[in-house]
C-alpha cells in the first residue's frame, strides 16, 4: 500500500510547521535545507566519478609476456 500525499497534506503539513517555527524561521529551515541536498548531490557525483575511475583502472588489462622457446 503506498503512502501518497496530496495537496490538502501538504497543505496541513505547511500550516503545522508554519505553527510550530513561526515564519520568521522558515527561510532560514528552506536555506539549511537546500545547503544539505547540494552537499548530498556534490558528494553522491563525486562517489559516482570515482567509482568509474576504479571501474576504468581495474579494466585495464596488462600485455601478457611472450615466452621464450
Amino acid at each position: 500500500m503506498p503512502f501518497r500525499v496530496g495537496p490538502w497534506e501538504l497543505a496541513l503539513i505547511l500550516g503545522i510547521v508554519l505553527i510550530i517555527f513561526g515564519a520568521g524561521k522558515l527561510p532560514q529551515i528552506g536555506g539549511a535545507i537546500g545547503r544539505s541536498m547540494k552537499e548530498f548531490k556534490k558528494g553522491r557525483v563525486e562517489d559516482e566519478a570515482a567509482e568509474e575511475a576504479s571501474k576504468v583502472e581495474a579494466t585495464k588489462v596488462e600485455p601478457a609476456k611472450e615466452e621464450a622457446k
